[in-house]
Parts: C-alpha cells; sequence; structure tokens
C-alpha cells in the first residue's frame, strides 16, 4: 500500500483544473493506493466522495501560498504518514519529508517570447513578478526528486535551463468523461451561438493571457475576410475581452481596442467562460480549432479538439507539433498573414480537412489519463522503494 499526497492549491484555472480533475478519480480507482489532496474549496465540490481519497481544503492566497506549502504542508504530509509527494504546481517544497515529484506545465518563466511581450506591454512589474517566480521554478526543480513534464519537447527546454534530466508522460484525454455531461448551455451562449450558424465558425478556447497571443489571431481576421470573400466568418472565444472577466492579471483591453481599430467586432463571438463538463458541446459547433499561442506546455484544447473532429490550425512550436503531428497544419507564431492562409486553405478544401481529422483519429490513441497515472505511479512506486523506510516519520 502507497500513500500519495497531493499538492493540488495552484490549480485555479486552465490545464492545472484539467489536470487535478482528470487525474484524481484514475487514482481513486487504483488498488492498494491510498491519496490525501490538499486543494481550494472551491475545487473540492467536483470530486464528490471517493473511495480512498482524503481531501484537505486551504484557501491561502496566490501570494501566500508558497509560504504556506513551505511551512504547512510538511506537517500534514507527516500528519497523515504519507510515502510520495506530488507537487502538481511548479513550485516544489525545499524540505520535503518524503520523496517528491514535481509537475512542471508553467512554460512562461522559460520563454524569452513571454519577456519580450510583457515589456513591449510596459508590464513591469508582471515582468519582475515572473522573473521571480522563474528564480523559485528553477530551485524547484533541483529540490524535487524528479521532475515530470507534460511533453518531451517541454521536457527537453527545461533539461537546457536547468542541467537536470527530466522526465516527460504526456497528459491524457478520456472521451467517454469529456462528452458525458449533457447540461444545457447557458441561454445567453446558445443564442450566441444560433447567431453564428450559416458562418464558418474559428474556435479558440483559453481564458485571455498574454503568451496565448490573441492578437496575432486578432490580426487575421480582416485579411481572412478577404481571402474568404462573401464568406462570413466567426471566430468563437471562450472568455472575453474584458476587465474583471478573466482569472490572472492579464489585461484584454488591448485586444478589445484592436477588435474596434481593425472593424473585426461583427467577426469575433466572446462567450465567456464555459464550464469545462459543457465544452465538447461547443467544440461541436466550430468548423475549425485555431491556437495561436507562442509558448506551450501540453495544450489540452488541442487533444480535445482532434477528438471532437475538429481540424487544426497551430502556431508552430515543437509542443504544437509532438501533440498533433499531421493532423494539424501550421504557420510562424507571429504571422497574422500565415495563420489566415492556413485557415483559408482548410475551409476552401473539405478534403484537406478531411485529412487532418483523419490523422487526428490516430494521434488520439497516444493519449490517456490512465496510461498517464500508471506511468505516474509507476514513478511514485519506485521513489517509495528507494526512500529510507524512516523517511515519512522524521
Amino acid at each position: 500500500m502507497m500513500h500519495l499526497f497531493i499538492n493540488s492549491l495552484a490549480a485555479s484555472a486552465g490545464g492545472g483544473l484539467t489536470y487535478i480533475r482528470s487525474v484524481v478519480p484514475h487514482l481513486a480507482a487504483t488498488p492498494d493506493l491510498r491519496v490525501t489532496v490538499a486543494l481550494s474549496p472551491g475545487l473540492r465540490q467536483d470530486f464528490g466522495d471517493l473511495a480512498n481519497v482524503a481531501f484537505v481544503e486551504s484557501h491561502p492566497s496566490s501570494l501566500q501560498r508558497f509560504w504556506y506549502e513551505q511551512l504547512e504542508l510538511p506537517r500534514l504530509i507527516r500528519r497523515f504518514q504519507a510515502d510520495v509527494l506530488l507537487s502538481a504546481g511548479n513550485f516544489a517544497l525545499r524540505n520535503s519529508p518524503v520523496p517528491q515529484i514535481l509537475l512542471s506545465r508553467n512554460s512562461i518563466y522559460t520563454s524569452s517570447d513571454f519577456y519580450r511581450d510583457l515589456l513591449a506591454r510596459h508590464e513591469y512589474k508582471t515582468w519582475l513578478d515572473t522573473h521571480v517566480r522563474a528564480v523559485l521554478a528553477k530551485r524547484s526543480i533541483h529540490w524535487a526528486d524528479v521532475t515530470v513534464a507534460p511533453s518531451e519537447a517541454f521536457a527537453a527546454e527545461l533539461r537546457r535551463w536547468t542541467g537536470i534530466n527530466i522526465v516527460s508522460i504526456h497528459h491524457g484525454f478520456d472521451l467517454e468523461a469529456f462528452t458525458r455531461d449533457s447540461t444545457p448551455l447557458r441561454t445567453e451562449v446558445k443564442q450566441q451561438l444560433n447567431l453564428a450558424e450559416g458562418s464558418f465558425k474559428l474556435l479558440f478556447v483559453s481564458h485571455y493571457n498574454y503568451y496565448r497571443n490573441f492578437e496575432t489571431l486578432i490580426r487575421a481576421l480582416p485579411l481572412l475576410r478577404r481571402r474568404l470573400s462573401g464568406r462570413p466568418v466567426k471566430l468563437l472565444l471562450t472568455c472575453k475581452l474584458a476587465a474583471g472577466e478573466n482569472p490572472g492579471a492579464y489585461r484584454p483591453e488591448s485586444a478589445a481596442t484592436l477588435v474596434e481599430e481593425l472593424g473585426v467586432a461583427d467577426m469575433v463571438t466572446e462567450l465567456g467562460a464555459i464550464p469545462y463538463a459543457q465544452l465538447h458541446q461547443v467544440y461541436r459547433q466550430a468548423d475549425i480549432y485555431v491556437t495561436p499561442a507562442y509558448t506551450e506546455t501540453f495544450a489540452h484544447p488541442l487533444v480535445e479538439a482532434m477528438a471532437s473532429g475538429l481540424p487544426v490550425v497551430a502556431s508552430d512550436l515543437a509542443v504544437h507539433r509532438e501533440i498533433c503531428g499531421d493532423a494539424a497544419l501550421y504557420f510562424p507564431r507571429f504571422s497574422s498573414e500565415d495563420l489566415a492562409l492556413r485557415i483559408a486553405d482548410l475551409a476552401s478544401s473539405p478534403e484537406a480537412a478531411g485529412r487532418l481529422t483523419t490523422a487526428a483519429s490516430v494521434r488520439l490513441a497516444d493519449f490517456s489519463w490512465k496510461k498517464h497515472t500508471e506511468e505516474l505511479l509507476t514513478l511514485a512506486r519506485s521513489l517509495q522503494r528507494q526512500a529510507k523506510p524512516s523517511a515519512a516519520a522524521d
């Protein structure tokens, strides 16, 4: 019997939430395993009652969380007599009382594009804060016994950054779980989707942030309008380009201004945040999935889009090529012109779109949350065997 302690206090949006929601039920179904999960109270309700899983709820602020983890979590780990710690939020414990696996899944710390972007936006405070967090993230990789990245491309980037071997284990996907919820979309969202009927619909699933490169996508819209003359185009966003409508400190006002300046407000449909369990309904409404992100570690929506039968147009990142392979068309990450061209190519060629969706069905076999969990537990059990018997009691 192994007791795994998971620190998921950093899971608050995007891929972090997807990860915890997906992995914990698989862990609960694993024989000879006990699990304790530290999480925020708002996340606890997503799990219900799971066999052999205990939850510890805490809500330190983002500023307090690092110190809370360093000072309080070791006491909790000892109290629960855990055998292995899984730190799921980019930062490790400096002195973990048990062997520690660190999940590193934030590429902004190693992205020169992100730092340049912040300076161009005069976001000096965020630039400095990111540098400080990058120092802690880098030190965390040294503190952990093993660091796991969600893709080989990002693992290679971390190896160059730290000089330490990094293990890559792909994140997974479960089509049945993804499409299980049949709760209708909000009336407002359904109305917006109805208004988009008859248009060629692009979908981008993300809350607003800088590294997802919304502006390159927005600049492609007038170019696309010219290329698809006479054919209406709609860009569906699962966020709103307004202050206070997105998690984090990213400011969407510049993107909203760009929409107005380019005269493409009629082409942009801001659906707002969609509950994850209902996202499959939005994918089914689209014709193409597009992502212009200039840095990534895995990109769950790419797998979700492929599973939904959507052809993909993605920025030319090593991570995107690793995840999609031949199931996507790629463009230079800051080229609105090439992005518009790739979309127009698919819009005018059902045969090309069909080849991508056929390739996607093959790629999907590589992504399984069950497989991910099994590989993670194999790593954890190996660390447990190597640890001194007294480690958890020290």
